[in-house]
């Protein structure tokens, strides 16, 4: 008995100087500073590829480089910089079987400014029917990643304009997929394809912090830095999409967090911090920086969107996506026994938010990656608004949230946890 009650009073007693770190670590004085900067109208609303977006970008990595982080793998900075294509298109001219094809009915998945083919090129042809799933089918055809010319049954008049939800923006490819509404059987066929193509260069900032025991096993403190930038005047005159909340809030919680556990330093498994560019464009940061990892190596990853306001439970909660797949939230939770706060299931279940945010493409591999939350995605009056700035946030509810964030991922950061697999998609 006096062996058991010296083991709760030591482990009382270390839960007591984790709280007691983390308010004097992660304050409203700090997260107001981060967020203010972030969410300003000299950021513009930080699109990708404007000057303000690098401003930024530079800011984040100054923070990291204040709380004495490493680079990441091999990188000589703390930008981990990426060539995205972006694709606009601009004419066709196909005949197949002697009949001319209207522009309209044909749509190239290509980063190729010039596709000109005829049916000796190296392009293997392919039927979808009538019977058959279209954007099933067309998504399995392009994940083949070679060079296909696509005849879509006229059935599809309707839908197949669809198929541009596929637009190849991105990184480059070397593949292109032609889809060409036709029921003709495509014995003989000329086709050249136009596009404009853009490249730019964008940039995650990522920082790390080894670990001691498990430094081969990663855990992934995320947000994404970008916003909308500057459109058209609301009713109050004000052009600029500022985004305090989406998403300079999540980012403003990974510098607290790298901040806080960099002055801990009690981490056994790696911790990485990273800030991802061109979430609202596409997810491009997040879809270049996962290809970058092993996805074994991965134990969790807490991806952190639009957590400015309260949620639909008031103070103290947020809800966790994909809540059921994992048992990420369930150990969270656990850490937090004896607080008021209150991870909660994701209450939007047909918004699909498991797979919209910055997590998705680590989950898909199989990773507990998850993203934390307060945005009611019924009813939130600021999202991507101009009015979503700092005024609209709850600085104070943001940095109990961020003090939760950082408690309730303990065990996992220390090895005792690990959160079960996500099937992978």
């Amino acid at each position: 008995m006096k062996k058991t009650l010296s083991l709760f009073t030591l482990f009382f007693t270390a839960t007591i100087a984790f709280a007691q770190d983390v308010n004097k670590l992660i304050t409203t004085k700090e997260v107001l500073r981060v967020e203010t900067f972030l969410a300003a109208d000299e950021l513009r609303g930080r699109r990708p590829g404007t000057p303000e977006i690098d401003k930024a970008a530079d800011y984040i990595a100054n923070e990291f480089k204040n709380s004495r982080l490493k680079y990441f793998d091999g990188l000589e900075s703390y930008k981990q910089i990426f060539t995205n294509i972006r694709t606009k298109f601009l004419s066709a001219n196909a005949t197949i079987d002697a009949e001319k094809i209207d522009e309209a009915n044909v749509i190239a998945i290509t980063t190729d400014s010039l596709i000109k083919i005829n049916e000796s090129s190296n392009f293997k042809k392919v039927v979808i029917g009538n019977t058959e799933n279209l954007l099933q089918r067309a998504e399995a055809i392009i994940n083949a990643k070679s060079n296909q010319v696509v005849l879509v049954n006229s059935f599809f008049v309707n839908d197949f304009k669809k198929l541009r939800r596929y637009k190849r923006d991105g990184t480059k490819t070397d593949f292109s997929v032609v889809f060409v509404l036709t029921n003709k059987a495509a014995d003989k066929y000329e086709m050249e394809i136009k596009h404009k193509i853009t490249a730019f260069n964008f940039s995650n900032v990522v920082a790390v912090l080894p670990g001691k025991s498990r430094k081969n096993e990663m855990v992934v403190f995320s947000g994404h830095y970008d916003h909308l930038g500057v459109g058209k005047p609301n009713a109050a005159g004000d052009s600029i999409y500022n985004g305090a909340n989406d998403d300079a809030a999540g980012t403003t919680a990974v510098i607290m967090l790298a901040n806080y556990f960099a002055k801990l330093k009690n981490n056994e498994r790696t911790l990485v911090f990273v800030a991802f560019t061109a979430e609202e464009t596409g997810g491009f940061g997040s879809q270049y920086f996962s290809k970058q990892l092993d996805p074994e190596k991965v134990v969790a990853m807490f991806n952190l969107e639009m957590i400015g306001t309260e949620s639909k439970w008031g103070k103290n909660s947020a809800y966790i996506t994909g809540y059921e797949k994992s048992d990420f939230g369930r150990i969270l939770q656990n850490n937090l026994t004896g607080s008021a706060f209150k991870f909660e299931p994701d209450p939007y279940p047909s918004e699909n938010l498991f797979y919209r945010s910055d997590n998705a493409t680590l989950a898909a591999l199989g990773v507990p990656a998850h993203t934390i939350s307060t945005s009611k995605m019924d009813s939130e009056p600021t999202y991507h608004k101009q009015t979503d700035d700092i005024a609209s946030i709850n600085i104070n509810n943001m940095t109990e949230i961020i003090k939760a964030i950082a408690l309730s991922s303990k065990t996992i950061i220390s090895g005792k946890d690990t959160p079960t697999r996500v099937e992978k998609k």
